[in-house]
């Protein structure tokens, strides 16, 4: 009897610790499993489970002079203007962009590095473009100046865009005397050639892309429709037609930035 005693105290002293241990595994899984849940719903509440919803924000910084400040248009209608809403249009609502402007009607290639300095832009913009010299053929600047101060300016503009000179755009000098203030000017003209020879071979040499609208502006006195109210500047028409021409370039540029 004793013997029976035992061994059934026994089994049962088994059975109970099995029974135990059964639901301490059971316990610690639904704890587990629960500490994941929130962990999982904390993620979806900060947001930081998915990346999907990150913007991308494309900085742009266009120098100039009144072409690129946009003399006698809206604001809007100035060409990097229309240029920041064409990429727009372009991207998904996930894409940002920023335009900085330094710029200023009468502005020579002196007075444009002299603002750089003053401002002191930094160096992240994804694309950056450039146009200046009319002024300095407008005030009858020594050419050697210009030569030296567009290179400057280019590398200034290249230093700017992360030092990568594939995110520089150099536009060319508009031809005024297509103008009811030029008159048809063949001198205004040849004067305007010279400066944009000059930078297209520079930037040629070098690489950087060159986007020529000297010719559109070159109708202006056709057609009237391309010039601005105060008869001398390029109008909103003139500025739409340089930046089809910029937009191709620009989208390249930005596209393989992703």
């Amino acid at each position: 009897m004793k013997l029976k005693s035992t061994l059934l105290y026994l089994s049962l002293g088994l059975l109970l610790w099995v029974g135990c241990s059964g639901n301490t595994e059971i316990d610690e899984t639904i704890e587990y499993s629960e500490t994941k849940t929130e962990t999982n719903k904390d993620q979806e509440e900060t947001g930081t489970a998915s990346s999907e919803d990150e913007k991308k924000t494309f900085r742009i910084l266009s120098l100039g002079d009144s072409y690129t400040i946009g003399e006698s248009v809206c604001d809007t209608c100035k060409f990097p203007e229309q240029l920041k809403t064409a990429l727009k249009s372009e991207f998904d609502t996930k894409v940002e962009f920023e335009l900085q402007v330094i710029a200023q009607t009468g502005w020579t290639t002196s007075s444009l590095i002299s603002a750089i300095n003053a401002e002191k832009p930094k160096d992240n913009f994804d694309l950056v473009t450039l146009l200046i010299g009319v002024n300095n053929q407008f005030q009858g600047r020594p050419f050697s100046l210009f030569e030296n101060e567009f290179i400057r300016l280019v590398n200034t503009a290249t230093r700017l865009a992360n030092s990568q000179k594939d995110k520089v755009i150099v536009v060319s000098i508009p031809d005024y005397a297509f103008t009811p203030f030029g008159k048809g000017n063949v001198n205004i003209s040849n004067g305007i050639d010279r400066y944009n020879n000059f930078a297209e071979n520079y930037c040629e040499s070098i690489s950087v892309s060159y986007v020529n609208i000297t010719d559109i502006t070159r109708d202006g006195l056709n057609n009237t429709a391309l010039v601005a109210s105060d008869r001398l500047h390029p109008s909103a028409l003139a500025y739409s037609k340089f930046v089809e021409r910029i937009l191709p370039i620009a989208l390249e540029k930005l596209k393989s930035q992703f």
